[in-house]
């Protein structure tokens, strides 16, 4: 009996581990002690950046307070998403961590969740680290003429290696990270409002055996319609790739399936030792 239980002691903790392993993390649950971060973490809430950060293993967070976040105010809310998104980093970096890299290097490229968007143009999807000012350790865009803008103020939460969450002074400057269309639906909007107008020109060569005028306004019309209206079948075509970035929201249903299996496990275990 007392192996037995012992057994059944052992696989209940096995089960808690691989329950917490699961889900390790919640952002903004972190961030609601945290009430200097109440506005970082409403937009998280609001446009779903804290799901994609909890659907992830390993991650980092370089969080403002919320008089540098103010900027952000007025914006889309695709605009601040894209902001945020580039302030977090696919892997975990607690402060002695960024350190150690930052001094073994003068400027280390980090890979951030905007770059897996699959928005990101250029370097925008990066952001480096290094350290400015005889020992301060700063963060900037890594696209070309970007400097080390945000510096690195303090962290928030360390739980390694699932989760660190870093304030830094200010966003990180992304240049043109407003231009940057999401899943290619902008360029739609130019084909359709050119089609009324190839249509009403169409209807032109009708009228022109009525009179003159109406063959001056029939020469330029179906050549030059045509042409200008044919362009936009290629871009419909390439914005049928845009929705590639939705990869990230079946995560937690992964994890949650792993964690129905152990526990399908552990249950046919316990019940396997109680019969027998």
């Amino acid at each position: 009996m007392e192996n037995k239980a012992s057994t059944i002691l052992c696989l209940a903790l096995l089960f808690i581990v691989f329950s917490s392993s699961a889900s390790a993390f919640d952002i903004t649950k972190l961030l609601e002690k945290q009430s200097e971060f109440s506005n970082f973490n409403t937009y998280l809430k609001e446009t779903k950046l804290g799901e994609q950060i909890n659907s992830r293993s390993t991650i980092t967070v370089l969080v403002v307070g919320n008089g540098a976040i103010s900027s952000l105010a007025g914006k889309s809310q695709d605009v601040v998403k894209k902001v945020l998104s580039a302030h977090v980093i696919l892997d975990y970096y607690d402060e002695q961590k960024l350190t150690v890299l930052a001094k073994s290097s003068k400027v280390s490229t980090l890979t951030t969740m905007f770059q897996s968007s699959g928005q990101a143009q250029n370097q925008q999807g990066f952001i480096n680290a290094g350290i400015i000012n005889e020992g301060e350790l700063a963060f900037g865009s890594a696209a070309k003429g970007s400097k080390l803008n945000a510096k690195l103020v303090k962290s928030i939460v360390s739980q390694p290696f699932n989760i660190s969450i870093l304030q830094v002074s200010e966003l990180i400057d992304i240049p043109d990270i407003a231009a940057s269309s999401p899943a290619g639906s902008p360029k739609s909007s130019p084909s359709s409002s050119k089609a009324p107008s190839s249509s009403s020109d169409n209807k032109a060569p009708s009228d022109s055996p009525k009179s003159p005028k109406s063959s001056k306004s029939k020469a330029p019309t179906p050549s030059d319609e045509t042409t200008s209206s044919s362009p936009p079948v290629p871009e419909e075509a390439g914005s049928s790739t845009a929705p590639a970035p939705a990869p990230s929201a079946p995560a937690p249903s992964a994890a949650s399936r792993v964690e129905m299996a152990v526990g399908a496990g552990v249950m046919i275990g316990l019940a396997s030792l109680l019969v027998a």
